[in-house]
């Protein structure tokens, strides 16, 4: 009998571990990724999970990746680091949502000064529309 080839059948294999520079780098290169619309592409091609790249996201944000000699591991963020962490996410999103209201004010602005523009070059008189007298 012939054994079935398979993703174990050279016995299980050593758990992955990655330094902290290779965590930043990774993540770097998923999050372009998923700006291009490849982000589950690179995840396959790369062997790796989206909760990993939360994960390692959080760790981020918190400040725990940064500075970090390869062999340290890298711990759960503090109160202090996790409340931080929050924080820049919340400025993050309001600064997004500040950016968008500019724009739309800014449409609103020309939106306004196009029809102000069409009413003074259109003539006065019951007809303005092209609707006809009711």
């Amino acid at each position: 009998m012939s054994r079935k080839k398979g993703p174990r059948s050279g016995g299980p294999r050593a758990r992955r571990s990655f330094t902290p520079g290779q965590k930043l780098e990774l993540l770097d290169r998923y999050e372009q990724a998923v700006a291009a619309g490849e982000g589950g592409a690179f995840l396959r091609r790369e062997g790796l999970y989206s909760s990993l790249m939360s994960e390692w996201r959080r760790n981020r944000d918190a400040g725990l990746l940064q500075g970090k000699p390869a062999g340290q591991t890298v711990g759960r963020p503090t109160a202090e680091q996790a409340e931080i962490a929050r924080l820049r996410r919340e400025l993050q999103r309001a600064q997004s949502q500040l950016a968008r209201t500019e724009t739309a004010l800014q449409i609103m602005g020309k939106a306004h000064e196009l029809l102000e523009e069409i009413s003074k070059s259109e003539p006065d008189g019951p007809d303005v529309f092209g609707l006809g007298k009711r």
